[in-house]
């Protein structure tokens, strides 16, 4: 595995983790809207565990 690829993971870790927070701050706060949040999430979880 080369850095590249090393530190495009740890970016998706990332991006994963804060749109999760994003999804749970919405789901206490506007629950109608979270799902707006849910194709960066999964998207980047699919990515971190590289499976795409």
């Amino acid at each position: 595995m080369s850095s590249t690829s090393k530190s495009s993971r740890s970016m998706d870790w990332i991006i994963f983790f804060i749109s999760l927070a994003v999804c749970i701050g919405f789901l206490m706060i506007k629950p109608e809207w979270f799902w707006v949040t849910l194709p960066f999430l999964f998207t980047y979880l699919v990515k971190a565990m590289d499976l795409m």
